[in-house]
């Protein structure tokens, strides 16, 4: 593992102190790999994942050309936000997991807002 995922693990432990997901308001976690993102949603107090989905969906993949950039992470975000309301959940705790808040990460968090999650 590189310096720069040891700092981002790092960040990611000193967050998650603070960040905690319950039935009603779980925890969003996104994950982001140089070609995908992956999201998935926590309840932290039954230590079950809810919902996840990832730019590899076919449902997804076939709406982008490329799954690693700000307009595939926005359009990712807003699709997440329309899956997630379907299974009935609108308030979510926004878990960037050590990554810094800009790009794709940025943008995601915007199509989800955009979506209608509220965080």
């Amino acid at each position: 593992m590189n310096k720069k995922e040891q700092l981002r693990i790092k960040r990611h432990r000193r967050i998650r102190l603070r960040l905690f997901g319950t039935k009603e308001r779980p925890r969003l976690i996104v994950h982001r790999s140089l070609k995908n993102l992956y999201a998935q949603v926590i309840d932290d107090t039954a230590q079950k994942t809810l919902f996840s989905l990832s730019t590899l969906n076919k449902q997804i993949k076939e709406k982008l050309p490329s799954a690693g950039n700000v307009q595939a992470a926005a359009l990712f975000g807003e699709v997440f936000a329309q899956k997630v309301k379907e299974k009935g959940i609108t308030k979510v705790v926004f878990d960037r997991a050590g990554y810094l808040y800009h790009g794709r990460i940025k943008a995601f968090a915007d199509g989800l807002r955009k979506g209608g999650l509220v965080f």
